[in-house]
């Protein structure tokens, strides 16, 4: 397959991820003010907290996609809303991780860089991890 022929792919975060985490946010502040009985120390920390719900939203509002492949490698999101570029010669192992604790499994992708390493889950890329590695895997064989 020539490399230049590479369709370019992004993933992202699922749409009703941010919804969810802002619908949370206003139902702690609601229950807080319904249960709190005029404390302000758990009005402070209720508050507090749905800031940081909300903050988390506002990231996934503001900067949803998280991975794009193209022919020269790999971009993942860095820090905010900032990219870091990875061409695939610097690419050094992609790899599905699956561990099992107390009946639950947990799947990590892990994009090993060399210096720096890469973890995305499920609902960092909406889409079935298994299928975004074998992307990668197949995109970085094809450049070469």
């Amino acid at each position: 397959m020539n490399p230049q022929s590479l369709p370019a792919r992004r993933w992202r975060v699922p749409a009703v991820l941010p919804v969810a985490k802002l619908v949370g946010a206003v139902v702690l502040v609601g229950l807080a003010l319904l249960f709190a009985d005029g404390d302000r120390v758990q009005l402070g920390l209720a508050g507090l907290a749905a800031a940081g719900l909300a903050g988390w939203a506002l990231r996934d509002l503001v900067a949803p996609v998280r991975l794009t492949m193209d022919a020269e490698g790999i971009a993942v999101r860095a820090g905010f809303a900032g990219w870091r570029r990875l061409p695939w010669p610097a690419v050094e192992v992609i790899r599905l991780e699956r561990r099992t604790r107390r009946g639950l499994t947990a799947e990590t992708l892990e994009i090993d860089a060399g210096e720096s390493l890469h973890l995305f889950g499920r609902y960092d890329l909406d889409a079935p991890l298994d299928e975004v590695a074998e992307a990668l895997r197949e995109a970085r064989t094809a450049a070469g």
